[in-house]
């Protein structure tokens, strides 16, 4: 990976992609205190459910990944997963990246691998990196976003300071429909199990 990029704690946003930015997605993760600890975010309030009835309508096409592929999505190739759990494979979309949030065009869609190497459409990933030029802490249905966070290493440049929004809108998630790690999504069948961490947050400058 070339690290001309990444000389300034903000880089631009270009330069950012070109420096792994589709790679270092595959190490995806989200939280407050702590990000991404399963215990992090506190239980928010149910999400309005007419807008998630919405929400899964919307991007229920993505079932199939092949129409992700073709609507500009292109797989990390990694699963993430954490002690607690797993988030899947990220397949992004760098077109959708930027500082305002359409809910219904996630950056990031989440796939679990089963046996036959099947993907199957779990949640999906709202991805704000600062250097868009975002403001203030984005919400979505209600929801603040977790972090701001480092980047997550080795695959992600720590200097991509981001924040980000997980949603399992496919798949139940005891932990909470919010939460980064969902204790159910399981990579036992992807040859490319990447165990993360929790990435540190930092100020929003």
């Amino acid at each position: 990976m070339e690290r001309d990029d990444l000389a300034s704690p903000r880089p631009g946003l270009a330069g950012l992609l070109r420096s792994g930015l589709i790679a270092g997605l595959i190490a995806l993760g989200a939280g407050e205190a702590a990000a991404h600890r399963p215990d992090a975010r506190p239980q928010p309030a149910a999400a309005p459910p007419a807008a998630l009835a919405e929400l899964r309508e919307a991007l229920a096409k993505y079932r199939d990944p092949f129409v992700a592929v073709r609507d500009g999505y292109f797989s990390t190739v990694g699963c993430v997963v954490y002690p607690e759990g797993g988030m899947g494979i990220h397949f992004l979309n760098p077109g959708l990246i930027g500082p305002v949030i359409d809910p219904a065009k996630p950056q990031i869609l989440l796939y679990e691998p089963d046996s036959e190497g099947r993907l199957e459409l779990v949640g999906a990933e709202w991805f704000v990196p600062l250097a868009t030029g975002v403001s203030e802490r984005p919400s979505l249905l209600d929801q603040p976003f977790d972090g701001p966070m480092e980047g997550h290493e080795p695959l992600m440049p720590r200097e991509l300071h981001h924040y980000d929004l997980h949603v399992w809108l496919f798949r139940d998630n005891p932990a909470g429909l919010f939460n980064a790690i969902n204790p159910t999504v399981d990579c036992r069948y992807s040859p490319q199990r990447i165990m993360e961490g929790p990435p540190p947050i930092v100020a929003h400058r």
